[in-house]
C-alpha cells in the first residue's frame, strides 16, 4: 500500500512539474535597446503590443484621445540617458525615466516622468513627478506598423530623434547631446601633452565642425611635422583649400598622393587627384 501511495505522489509531482514548464508567447514581448549618440548612450526598455485588427488611436481606439497612455504595454516604458541631454531647450539630467504619452489627432504630449516604479500609468501617478512634457505633431506613416516600435533614429554627431510608430501614426522629437562641450574640453586637455594623433584628431574635429581653420591648420601641420601620414596630408590640403590657399593645397595634395600610392591606398590617390584638378582650376581663376 505504501509503495502504491509513493507511486501516486511521484506521478502527481511529475504532473505538477510538467504544468509549471508550459510556456506561451508573450502578447506584448519586451525589448531593450541601447543606442550610442555622440559620446554617450540612450537606452529604451518597453513592451511591444500589436494591432491585431484593432483600432489603435482615436476617440474609440484602444489608446483614446486625450488620455494618458503608458506608451507600450505592461510596465511603464523606460528611457535612460547615460549623460545629461537637452530636450525642447531644457536640460534633462542623466538617469532613468518613465515615458508616457497623451495622444490627440493634432498634437501629442510626451511626458518624461521621474517615477519609474509604476505598472503602466498607475493609480498613484501624479503630474508633480513629471520632469517635463514635450509636444509633437503626429504624422502618417509611410507603411502600416503592426507592432509598436520606439527607436532612436536620424542620428547625427550631437543629436537624434526618438521616433514612435504604431498603426498608421508616427510621432518624433529631437534629443540634443552635449557633445561639443565635451570634445572641446578633451581637446584642451589633450593639447597639454600632445601626440601626433591628438593634433590630427583636434584638427579633424575643427575642420568637420566649421571651427577656427587657422588653428586646425596649425595642429595638422604639427601632426605632419611629427610623422607625416597620407590621411593627415590630405586633411592639411583640404584645410588649405578651405582657407583659399589653393596653390599650397595642390602641393600638399601631391605629397599626400605620393604617400598614399606608396602605402598602396588607391582610394586616397584618386581623392587627391580629383582635389588637385579642382584646385588647379581655382588657382587659374
Amino acid at each position: 500500500m505504501k509503495f502504491i501511495t509513493a507511486i501516486c505522489v511521484f506521478c502527481l509531482a511529475t504532473i505538477s512539474l510538467s504544468a509549471q514548464q508550459i510556456k506561451t508567447p508573450a502578447a506584448s514581448p519586451r525589448i531593450s535597446i541601447t543606442q550610442t549618440v555622440g559620446l554617450s548612450k540612450i537606452s529604451l526598455d518597453y513592451s511591444r503590443p500589436s494591432v491585431k485588427g484593432r483600432t489603435i488611436f482615436g476617440a474609440d481606439g484602444l489608446v483614446q484621445d486625450g488620455k494618458m497612455w503608458r506608451l507600450g504595454a505592461n510596465a511603464s516604458t523606460k528611457i535612460t540617458f547615460e549623460e545629461a541631454v537637452t530636450i525642447d531647450g531644457k536640460s534633462v539630467p542623466a538617469g532613468e525615466y518613465a515615458l508616457y504619452a497623451i495622444p490627440n489627432p493634432d498634437m501629442w504630449t510626451i511626458v518624461i516622468h521621474k517615477n519609474t516604479s509604476y505598472w503602466g500609468v498607475g493609480p498613484d501617478y501624479t503630474s508633480s513627478e513629471d520632469l517635463m512634457r514635450v509636444t509633437a505633431k503626429p504624422q502618417k506613416t509611410t507603411h502600416f506598423v503592426e507592432t509598436l516600435d520606439i527607436g532612436i533614429n536620424s542620428i547625427a554627431g550631437d543629436k537624434a530623434h526618438l521616433v514612435i510608430q504604431w498603426e498608421n501614426t508616427q510621432v518624433e522629437f529631437p534629443i540634443m547631446m552635449n557633445v561639443d562641450e565635451r570634445v572641446m574640453a578633451s581637446i584642451k586637455t589633450a593639447m597639454e601633452g600632445t601626440s601626433r594623433g591628438d593634433f590630427y584628431t583636434a584638427a579633424r574635429y575643427y575642420f568637420d565642425n566649421g571651427k577656427d581653420l587657422s588653428q586646425a591648420l596649425s595642429w595638422i601641420k604639427k601632426a605632419n611635422d611629427l610623422d607625416a601620414k597620407y590621411w593627415q596630408l590630405r586633411l592639411q590640403s583640404e584645410i588649405e583649400a578651405k582657407l583659399g590657399d589653393y596653390s599650397t593645397a595642390v602641393k600638399t595634395a601631391l605629397t599626400a598622393k605620393e604617400a598614399a600610392s606608396k602605402a598602396g591606398n588607391e582610394e586616397y590617390v584618386r581623392i587627391n587627384d580629383a582635389n588637385m584638378v579642382m584646385w588647379k582650376k581655382m588657382v587659374k581663376s
